[in-house]
């Protein structure tokens, strides 16, 4: 079985990963995750998730780069870093639906071949109170979260709906395409022995 290796230093991707239970490294790709000017949010997930993959390619490794971009009406939505920042994101949010572009490139180092997915996700907001939206912040902390939210803890008492073809790709890694995907680059989930924690 080829090595398999993360290009990501992103907790919730490690996790999400090690539900397939195939043993893996993480390697933290340099990636300049700037946006060129006018590219759309979608294109800008797409390329960073390749770039990424690239950056830390290894000969006889398969290395899974991924990327997600949230928009609100064509802008894209940044990790907020901070309370304030936060609260002003859930409020521009409020009644309207924001956009998760979570894209994948798988690149099998041994015999060059790559994919690559793009999931889309729509999130629509309910419409709630200033102090609500601040109570939710106080309890869950999401500021390294793009959107100011987990929608797999609280995050889901803000909205009304989501409308997605793979939930784990709003949280940061569509894993039915890629355990798909991880098969044809001999990595079967199914011949594994369960959840294995990540290597660094």
């Amino acid at each position: 079985m080829p090595r398999l290796i993360l290009a990501s230093t992103s907790r919730y991707r490690q996790e999400l990963l090690s539900r397939l239970g195939l043993p893996f490294e993480v390697r933290a790709p340099a990636v300049d995750e700037s946006a060129a000017p006018g590219e759309p949010p979608a294109a800008l997930a797409s390329r960073l998730a390749g770039t990424k993959a690239q950056s830390v390619h290894v000969a006889d490794a398969v290395v899974i780069g991924a990327d997600q971009v949230a928009s609100l009406d064509g802008q894209r939505l940044r990790k907020p870093g901070a309370h304030d920042v936060a609260l002003q994101q859930l409020l521009a949010c409020q009644g309207k639906t924001v956009v998760f572009h979570t894209a994948v490139t798988v690149i099998d180092g041994t015999s060059g071949k790559h994919w690559s997915h793009l999931d889309r996700t729509d999130v629509h907001f309910a419409t709630l109170s200033p102090t609500e939206l601040d109570r939710y912040l106080r309890i869950e902390k999401p500021y390294d979260c793009a959107g100011s939210f987990k929608a797999e803890g609280l995050g889901v008492a803000l909205f009304e709906r989501i409308v997605s073809s793979d939930p784990t790709a709003l949280i940061g890694l569509p894993l039915i395409w890629l355990s798909r995907t991880l098969i044809y680059a001999g990595l079967d989930p199914l011949a594994g022995d369960g959840p294995s924690p990540a290597k660094h």
